[in-house]
């Protein structure tokens, strides 16, 4: 008697809605196709001229950017195996703030050529194990490839070394500009006994709308998008400042009550003590010695008159953020109750100014010291979209100047690096024995995918240049590691130029890095060999039923 199998083995496992995509309904491909789809449409965006994308988010905010980082927080990803080669990208730009893009296109190209290999009969175990030997040996030989390093963080042209090229992925044409504010705001900031100490939110961006890039500048402090409250628009000399959590002026009481008056006496004589009791605490701060009052949660007219009268500047601070940043400047404690602060408690600053800016009403708090806390890039611009878009690229150079921090090692640029380690990779994977070889081939094979898209983006031909590129690193010597594609030659006999004399650089520990994410993001894609995905909760709510009759009836 032959046994009788279920049509659905897993009808009883699972409540009724689920999904099950398996190896033998080819889940390994389709899965491939998914996050092939995504690096394809990062790719074009890879480089100095690189594509724009138009994205336009779930609240219908339109974002003009050729940043990877943004692209993939504003989609809405939903395919689970995308999904794990965009948190890894996440992941690089938390940690490095940069190569968000090249994690998702080399993981795109890694699992393109592992699907090559899969139609060859190689199991994705052997892809796995052959992909992990490569990327061992890739950063290893990544190690011998650098050619220069940050010496002096204090030196201007050594902090242009890593931001420079970064900026010039992002606003190729602009880069001499932006950088130039940025290396002055890091120089500002940047502590000179213990560089490691450089904290990343201390570059402020502030974005006012008119002029042009050249216009933007740096100030040594912070600038408030918003006037100060006080006549006292201006401050020029060192000093105190009290920050209060909470609102200056009387509480009010939680519950409500009635009051009964008599007569006109009864009336001017009503508010009279709330009054006495304000302008008693304004007092108190002023005799304490405050000249400048930082308000969290606004400021009441009456109090604001009592200011006025002690000729104190106050300036209202609604963002939380914003408050603890100036409590950092200051070196002041934010006080969650109104009253004179003990001296501890205020901070100092050099000078408070209202000015205007445009046509915007700005308040800047400066610092004459040598290293401030704070520095901020003033950028101007004709519309609020180039203006994020260049805010974006500040992030990721600054961001940059950190990891550098951590290893100030520097790789040459313009897809030298890349078409090295292709010629490398390749040479290991024919000294290795078995079917291994055939992956560590393909994970060579992958990084051509930056020398190609540079030249394809900056409308080079790729045939042309690439076998020109190739034969400059034909010797194993780091002297001859120093050509990379000129994305500006019309001529094809002309195609390089000198990484060194450039100064075209990507950092070393961003690239290694964004090799590890990329292999390790591929692995966990190949090693999956179902998808189970269960039913949505909630889901439509029922149908009305008609009600009986005609539809014209009384209910």
């Amino acid at each position: 008697m032959s046994l009788k199998l279920p049509g659905n083995p897993n009808a009883s496992l699972f409540k009724q809605g689920y999904q099950v995509h398996s190896n033998t309904d080819g889940a390994i491909n389709r899965n491939i196709q998914a996050c092939r789809e995504i690096s394809t449409m990062i790719s074009t965006s890879i480089g100095p001229c690189g594509k724009n994308k138009i994205i336009v988010n779930n609240l219908s905010k339109i974002f003009i950017t050729n940043d990877a980082a943004t692209m993939i927080r504003e989609l809405d990803i939903v395919h689970p195996a995308v999904k794990v080669l965009v948190m890894h990208s996440e992941q690089q730009e938390e940690e490095m703030g940069d190569n968000t893009n090249f994690v998702l296109v080399l993981g795109g190209e890694l699992l393109h050529l592992a699907e090559k290999l899969v139609v060859l009969g190689l199991t994705p175990t052997e892809i796995i194990q052959g992909y992990k030997m490569a990327n061992k040996f890739a950063i290893t030989e990544l190690e011998k490839l650098v050619i220069d390093q940050v010496n002096d963080f204090q030196d201007q042209d050594e902090i242009l070394k890593v931001i420079k090229p970064v900026i010039m992925s992002k606003q190729y044409g602009q880069e001499s500009i932006i950088s130039e504010l940025v290396s002055t705001a890091v120089q500002h900031v940047i502590p000179k006994s213990n560089p490691m100490a450089f904290n990343v939110d201390s570059i402020r961006v502030v974005k006012i709308m008119g002029g042009s890039l050249a216009n933007s500048f740096v100030i040594k402090g912070m600038v408030f998008p918003r006037e100060a409250e006080s006549k006292l628009k201006k401050i020029t000399q060192t000093a105190k400042v009290a920050v209060f959590n909470c609102p200056v002026d009387i509480s009010a009481s939680e519950t409500k009550g009635t009051v009964l008056l008599h007569n006109a006496d009864e009336m001017m004589n009503f508010s009279k003590g709330e009054e006495d009791e304000l302008h008693k605490v304004i007092k108190e701060i002023h005799d304490s010695g405050v000249k400048v009052i930082v308000a969290g949660q606004g400021i009441g007219e009456l109090a604001l008159h009592f200011v006025n009268k002690y000729d104190m500047l106050v300036l209202k601070v609604p963002s939380k953020f914003d408050l603890r940043r100036i409590c950092r400047i200051c070196g002041a404690t934010p006080l969650v109750r109104l009253g004179a602060p003990m001296p501890e408690e205020m901070g100092t600053i050099d000078v408070v100014e209202s000015t205007e800016i445009g046509s915007d009403r700005v308040t800047i708090f400066k610092q004459s010291e040598e290293t401030s806390l704070t520095s901020t890039i003033v950028i101007r611009g004709a519309t609020q979209n180039n203006m994020e878009d260049i805010e974006r690229a500040i992030d990721d150079s600054v961001a940059s100047i950190k990891s550098v921090l951590k290893d100030p090692r520097l790789l040459p640029g313009a897809g030298s690096t890349e078409s090295e380690l292709v010629k490398r990779i390749t040479n290991y994977g024919e000294k290795t024995p078995g079917l291994l070889q055939l992956g560590i081939k393909k994970f060579a094979e992958a990084f051509e995918f930056l020398p190609r898209l540079l030249c394809e983006t900056s409308g080079l031909d790729p045939s042309e240049i690439l076998p020109r590129l190739y034969a400059s690193h034909d010797e194993n010597d780091n002297e001859t590691l120093k050509y990379g594609i000129d994305i500006e030659s019309d001529d094809v006999n002309d195609c390089l130029l000198d990484v060194k004399k450039e100064k075209i650089y990507d950092s070393f520990i961003c690239k290694k890095n964004a090799i590890n994410l990329a292999t390790e993001a591929v692995c966990t894609i190949l090693s999956v060999d179902q998808i189970i995905v269960a039913k949505k909760a909630g889901g439509p709510a029922m149908p009305k039923q008609p009600k009986p009759g005609n539809w014209d009836q009384a209910d």
